[in-house]
């Protein structure tokens, strides 16, 4: 069912599974995944940052009975890294999402499977065997949003994931590179969705702010998805901490400290850099998770190190099913585990619960 090349050799990192995805992947659908907002600022900050840290290395530490193992939401999980979600995947694999579930079944990975996945949400759930989470925008139509949310919990997801940073965007890269849909990908879980007002902006007036923000999500639309469910919500795109006291005001279950991988926001900080100030905040009343940025296992563990539970990935992934399919994604996942233990040796730290801030540099 799967395509599935054998991994070239050499492939090592998951810079190498990048290189090697570049030649594969369109130019038009390179700068959609790849770019960032404006100037990318941001979006390099979010390596930049991880590689700023230093981490302290412990030697002749004993390590009983060393392990990865984490339980989230009641989840049982073997390791602390999930896959983000991330839309349209037949972009880089005629399978897309399937085969991206069907790699992290596999490896034992959780997926948060994206509003704007290229295949349905419940094709998506038919092939995954370990578990799926639901990442949901809030639509114009409020029904229709609703439904959503029922189609996920019917088809067995386990969180619901609500992505809140995102409702408008400009991404230079992606412009210049006259980026569309090609034909036989779209947003399938959006067929049905009734078409939005049309704009009030007038020829000289903001398309922004007179509607492009119509419908969009606000505060009262996180009280009414809570109400509505019994799946954990969490809350993705959180940055300030008057934000994430907010959220657990409105009854949130997790919080993911997100500046949507550089593509909302530009000059934004970098998500690790914003991660000790939501967890102060929020001073371990929910489980916070990160991503952006994430490359090395040496990157998770200063994640865990800042407070988070957990990290998840995106591009890295994408990148891997491009160029081996679910092999791909199944080894780009077992090489940053194996960074990470790696990592929780050198600093002598056995299990994830062992983590802290002293595992860092303090120079």
């Amino acid at each position: 069912m799967y395509h599935a090349p054998p991994i070239p050799a050499g492939i090592v990192s998951l810079a190498d599974y990048e290189a090697t995805a570049r030649p594969r992947i369109s130019e038009p659908a390179w700068a959609y995944l790849s770019g960032g907002a404006a100037d990318e600022l941001t979006l390099r900050a979010n390596r930049e940052a991880f590689d700023r840290l230093r981490l302290q290395s412990r030697v002749l530490a004993a390590l009983p009975a060393p392990h990865t193992r984490l339980t989230l939401f009641g989840q049982e999980l073997d390791f602390p890294i999930l896959l983000a979600p991330v839309a349209f995947h037949r972009l880089v694999h005629p399978e897309g999402e399937l085969a991206a579930a069907f790699g992290a079944a596999a490896i034992g990975a959780a997926m948060v499977v994206s509003t704007q996945a290229s295949h349905s949400l419940e094709q998506i759930a038919g092939v995954a065997r370990a578990p799926l989470w639901f990442q949901l925008y809030v639509q114009h139509d409020r029904g229709f949003t609703e439904a959503l949310v029922r189609r996920a919990e019917a088809a067995g997801y386990r969180a619901l994931v609500v992505t809140a940073d995102a409702p408008v965007s400009l991404r230079n890269r992606e412009q210049r590179a006259g980026f569309r849909l090609p034909p036989g990908v779209e947003a399938v879980n959006l067929r049905g969705l009734p078409p939005p007002p049309p704009t009030r902006a007038g020829p000289a007036e903001s398309e922004v702010f007179r509607g492009l923000l119509d419908g969009a999500a606000s505060w009262r639309d996180i009280a009414w998805l809570r109400s509505l469910t019994r799946l954990p919500v969490l809350l993705k795109g959180i940055l300030a901490p008057a934000d994430a006291r907010r959220a657990l005001a409105e009854g949130v279950d997790g919080l993911i400290v997100s500046n949507h991988g550089g593509r909302s926001l530009d000059t934004l900080p970098a998500s690790i850099e914003a991660l000790p100030r939501i967890a102060e905040a929020v001073a371990g009343q929910v489980p916070l998770l990160l991503d952006g940025g994430i490359r090395r296992g040496t990157d998770v563990l200063k994640a865990l190190a800042l407070g988070a539970r957990a990290v998840l990935i995106g591009r890295p992934y994408l990148h891997a099913l491009a160029v081996g399919g679910p092999v791909g994604v199944i080894h780009a996942l077992k090489i940053l585990r194996t960074e990470l233990e790696t990592a929780m040796a050198l600093t002598g730290r056995p299990t994830l619960e062992s983590i802290d801030r002293t595992v860092l540099w303090d120079g």
